[in-house]
């Protein structure tokens, strides 16, 4: 018995065209999916160059050139209705001066140094009240650890402006505090417009930041590594010691970066809470912006700030990343 040569081949004719078509949906669909994932990686990018890179190129901008009487009150000003000349002639126009006169100017330097007093004994003070708080949190029973993770994320649903009035109404020489030290008989102090003020303000305003990033890694750690370091011999404290803190050590470098670096660049806290002696970054940025109209140097000030910021968590997580396998 004989077969039909028609039959197979209007067999293959008929399927292969259904495994190309298969194949082209196959390869559409999978180039969908890599433009979705493009899409997805390229949105934080966008979003730093929108809100982080052009701010920072405008702030570069404005710290290389010189106050002037106009408005906006600097220039050299960049004019591209004269094409490559404007360009040629704003590029001209930019200098070094305003970082010489910060350098040579000695309040800009007492300002940055007192910006690092105050934020670094703050941390220090945020730390040994902070870790205490997220051991403790850390080692209660699952309901009440989550009710005082409530509670120290609590503030943070108020206004931080309010939240600071409300310690000026506390501490005032006629505040809340002064009347219960009346009271029972002790006298009176003064806190508010003082450098302890300032950083009463601080370690409160921050403590949240220090507090959750460490919670977040004690409440992680294995406690059968305490129980084995204790069947080594170690007591409950140098176990602590041992093997609690050296594991803790991703937290605590969190929490201290993560209150230090706002810290240093504050103005809220010491323009409500310190004296009109209290001299901070953040406060001589915007006396220089809005009191003197001086836009260059506030914009330098700022550089200067960011860059001795940024270059530290730069080498510091250079570092990390060479430690990880």
């Amino acid at each position: 018995m004989t077969h039909d040569p028609l039959i197979p081949a209007k067999a293959g004719t008929q399927a292969e065209p259904a495994a190309k078509r298969k194949g082209r949906l196959g390869s559409r669909l999978r180039g969908n999916e890599r433009g979705k994932n493009n899409l997805a990686v390229l949105a934080p990018y966008l979003w730093l160059a929108l809100f982080f890179a052009l701010p920072f190129a405008l702030v570069a901008k404005l710290s290389f050139s010189h106050s002037a009487l106009a408005i906006p009150p600097y220039a050299p000003r960049l004019d591209l209705s004269h094409g490559l000349t404007g360009l040629a002639d704003f590029l001209r126009g930019l200098d070094l001066a305003t970082y010489r006169r910060l350098a040579s100017d000695r309040l800009y330097l007492l300002a940055y140094l007192s910006s690092l007093g105050f934020a670094g004994l703050s941390t220090a003070i945020l730390l040994v009240i902070g870790y205490p708080m997220a051991y403790g949190i850390a080692r209660c029973r699952p309901r009440l650890r989550q009710a005082l993770v409530l509670a120290v994320i609590l503030p943070f649903w108020t206004s931080f402006l309010i939240r600071i009035y409300a310690w000026i109404a506390v501490l005032k020489p006629a505040g809340l505090l002064n009347q219960a030290l009346h009271l029972i008989g002790l006298p009176s102090v003064t806190l508010l417009d003082t450098n302890a003020g300032v950083v009463l303000g601080l370690v409160y305003a921050y403590l949240p930041f220090m507090v959750l990033p460490l919670y977040a890694v004690l409440e992680r750690q294995d406690e059968s590594l305490i129980e084995a370091a204790q069947d080594l011999g170690l007591t409950p404290r140098r176990a602590f010691w041992r093997v609690t803190v050296p594991l803790s050590a991703p937290g605590v470098a969190a929490g201290v970066l993560l209150s230090f670096i706002p810290m240093v660049g504050e103005f809220v806290v010491p323009d409500l809470m310190g004296g009109s002696r209290t001299l901070m970054l953040g406060r001589t940025i915007w006396t220089e912006f809005f009191a003197d109209r001086d836009w260059p140097a506030a914009s330098a000030v700022a550089m200067v700030l960011l860059a001795t910021l940024v270059v530290p968590l730069v080498l510091v997580q250079r570092r990390r990343a060479a430690l990880l396998p």
